[in-house]
């Protein structure tokens, strides 16, 4: 076993996972390659949040079959969130699969790729680094898992239970990335805010990776829970300058009664009171949301709250989707699903407000100063340089000064093209 071609598709927490495997596998002298006509494997790191993401799946093993099938034995890998819902499937329709790995066995890929062993780990085990090389920004996960079961979700059911890592790994590997260069870092976890270690908390632990941060200079989060939305979180991230002050709040609905059918564990007024507290205390704060429409017996008026609710909240940026049934759910059992036609139709039309909306926000923001983490060369211009600020909005600009990708800078914007700033240095 050489060579190996890696895909991996979902969440962050699945991206920063794929990043410790490939860690792992070249720790063993595995190379990885894109071409799977020259690789000896093909690790798939698969997603079930949507029936789309793992219809595409189905699509990738077919592709992999036909190069196996014609002139290539690879060895086909399959992990993740849909090896740990649909092993027996995956099994039965995909014969040609070598070996389905749920979320907890990830890391013994290794040893099936080297020696042919499995490990049967029953409990998730975090790595000591997410960590991909010369990379600026870097995800940390912080906790796997989640306990609160949203009638539509299948993650409790794929990731199992929450399980937090020792405060003592996180700091090490923030002081390491710091040592690397890293200048921005995002602690991952299904219900972020919901860690709990020995005594720390979340607020106490986002007070403590502040503490050994280095020349890292922002920091952020995701994805945190409403339900988790301490006073004391808002005080901490108020308090610590370098923690971003955009906050993704996933709000789902807008509606108190759709709401409590998610099982969501809030009602509109608590979360709009949320709203109004995170406003008042936090200089600067911009809102990313998440928000489902067509949950299953949501009325017009039910739907028209989540409207008013997206307007209320004012993101500037949002993830917005209608509902997908998922086998295993509550939800999916639940009389009124809503039709296809109707579901695509208010999604459309939530869109289409959210996006006058943001470029109302954004336009708004043109003249601001603000630092940001230099990602790139725009692709139509290579003279500029693209930069990421703590709001997550991306600003084009030619440097008057020498200026390379890692390097963090102060911006001001002048204009706005379709989402993107354009600005100069301040």
């Amino acid at each position: 076993m050489k060579r190996y071609v890696l895909e991996s598709y979902g969440c962050q927490l699945n991206m920063a996972e794929a990043n410790a495997l490939d860690i792992l596998l070249r720790g063993a002298g595995l190379e990885r390659t894109d071409d799977a006509h020259q690789a000896d494997a093909v690790i798939i790191n698969t997603c079930s949040v949507r029936k789309s993401a793992e219809n595409r799946i189905w699509g990738r093993l077919s592709y992999y079959h036909h190069i196996k099938k014609a002139d290539h034995p690879i060895r086909i890998v399959v992990t993740g969130c849909m090896a740990e819902r649909m092993k027996d499937d995956l099994r039965n329709q995909a014969p040609f699969v070598d070996a389905v790995i749920g979320t907890n066995e990830k890391m013994d890929i290794v040893e099936y790729l080297v020696d042919d062993r499995i490990g049967r780990e029953d409990h998730y085990r975090f790595m000591s680094s997410y960590y991909n090389e010369g990379d600026f920004s870097s995800y940390v996960p912080i906790m796997n898992g989640c306990n609160n079961f949203c009638s539509y979700c299948i993650v409790p059911y794929v990731r199992g239970r929450e399980v937090s890592r020792p405060l003592d790994e996180i700091i090490a590997e923030v002081e390491f990335l710091s040592s690397r260069g890293v200048k921005e870092i995002t602690l991952l976890g299904q219900n972020v805010n919901s860690y709990s270690w020995n005594g720390y908390d979340f607020p106490k632990l986002l007070y403590q990776v502040c503490r050994h941060l280095g020349d890292i200079e922002f920091v952020r989060f995701d994805s945190p829970h409403p339900k988790d939305f301490s006073p004391e979180l808002i005080e901490t991230i108020a308090g610590e300058e370098r923690v971003c002050s955009h906050i993704h709040l996933p709000m789902q609905s807008g509606n108190t009664r759709i709401l409590q059918l998610m099982n969501r564990k809030t009602t509109r007024e608590r979360f709009f009171s949320l709203v109004d507290s995170m406003r008042s205390t936090i200089d600067g704060l911009t809102f990313a949301t998440d928000v489902m429409v067509g949950f299953p017996g949501e009325t017009h008026e039910e739907y028209e709250d989540t409207l008013s609710a997206m307007e209320y909240l004012s993101p500037i940026e949002a993830f917005m989707y209608y509902y997908n049934l998922r086998e295993g759910t509550p939800a999916a059992k639940m009389e009124g699903q809503i039709p296809e036609d109707e579901k695509t139709a208010r999604l459309e039309r939530l869109i289409e407000e959210q996006l006058a909306r943001s470029a109302r926000m954004k336009s708004s923001r043109v003249g601001m100063v603000c630092r940001a983490l230099v990602t790139g060369v725009t692709r139509d211009d290579k003279q500029a340089l693209l930069a990421r600020n703590a709001h997550n909005e991306m600003i084009s600009f030619r440097p008057s000064s020498k200026v390379v990708i890692g390097d963090v800078v102060t911006l001001r914007t002048v204009s706005l093209k379709g989402n993107t700033y354009l600005g100069q240095e301040a």
